[in-house]
């Protein structure tokens, strides 16, 4: 199941759960802030290293980096990490 890295107060996670919610794509929603240090550290990880960015999306073993929400990047990606869209 696709994993968003969230937060509650970022437009672009909004949107983002939004679209995923009208193209009927099922996800689990992990708000950031509420995660261990472990959890953290990895998306800091997958995002450079520097700080933690959301949405970050994890399907699957594949990554997305957190973006400014683009609805048609956003399609893309999802269907980069293998889902059907």
């Amino acid at each position: 199941m696709l994993k968003v890295y969230s937060a509650k107060w970022c437009p672009h996670c909004t949107q983002t759960v939004r679209y995923l919610k009208k193209n009927s794509i099922d996800f689990e929603y992990i708000e950031i802030e509420e995660q261990s240090e472990k959890i953290v550290q990895r998306i800091i990880e997958i995002n450079g290293g520097d700080d933690w960015v959301v949405p970050t999306l994890e399907f699957n073993g594949k990554w997305r980096k957190g973006k400014i929400y683009n609805e048609k990047e956003l399609g893309f990606d999802l269907k980069k990490l293998g889902l059907k869209i």
